[in-house]
């Protein structure tokens, strides 16, 4: 089970807030909260399984009109962020995390800035996706500190590599963490990830290890 499923998280819909656009549904940012964001490379999902995603959600989205109930984020996490987080576990695609110092470069990027822009909980490097536990600190968007991560990383990973083109996928994932329960259960999926890496476990980073 993940740790949202049983939390009725994502009632955002609900609540004041900086509303942005991520894939198709919408999310919303709040001020001094944490959330658990996963953001991933651009091929971790294979294109079919991605095009069937899109479909799928923009037929759950058109079928749930906002304002959705919490019963319907409920159910749409557990049609969607489910099957994603089992695709990432997969490990497919290029896995450019997995080279050591790509994977420092990610590294480097999270804490620059953790106590000024924000604060850094746990995190894990898998090697073609990211979870962490960030709180922004009042008057920073979530959706700004993640563009930041994301074009460092993309212009260093690509210099390193001397490769072209897009590196991240454009959407990120992210849950607002209700509870102090809540909070260790997502730090223990975290911490339980690299286990789902199958033979790239030995390659993850762990912010606890």
């Amino acid at each position: 089970m993940l740790p949202w499923q049983t939390t009725g998280c994502y009632s955002r819909t609900q609540r004041p807030g900086r509303r942005f656009i991520i894939a198709i549904c919408p999310h919303w940012s709040q001020a001094g909260r944490m959330y658990f964001v996963t953001f991933r490379l651009a091929d971790s999902i294979p294109a079919e399984r991605a095009a069937e995603l899109r479909r799928d959600r923009e037929a759950w989205c058109n079928a749930h009109p906002e304002p959705r109930a919490r019963a319907d984020w409920e159910q749409y996490h557990t049609l969607f962020s489910v099957r994603i987080e089992q695709w990432l576990d997969q490990c497919a695609g290029t896995c450019l995390l997995a080279d050591p110092s790509c994977a420092q470069i990610v590294v480097d990027a999270l804490g620059t800035f953790d106590r000024q822009r924000y604060h850094l909980d746990e995190w894990v490097i898998v090697p073609n996706h990211v979870h962490v536990l960030v709180a922004p600190k009042e008057g920073l968007a979530l959706e700004d500190i993640l563009q930041a991560w994301k074009s460092f990383t993309s212009h260093a990973i690509n210099r390193h590599l001397s490769r072209h083109g897009q590196l991240w996928q454009r959407e990120s994932f992210d849950h607002i963490v209700r509870s102090p329960a809540h909070l260790e259960r997502f730090r223990q999926y975290i911490c339980d990830n690299p286990a789902k890496a199958g033979r790239f476990a030995p390659l993850c980073r762990l912010r606890s290890s």
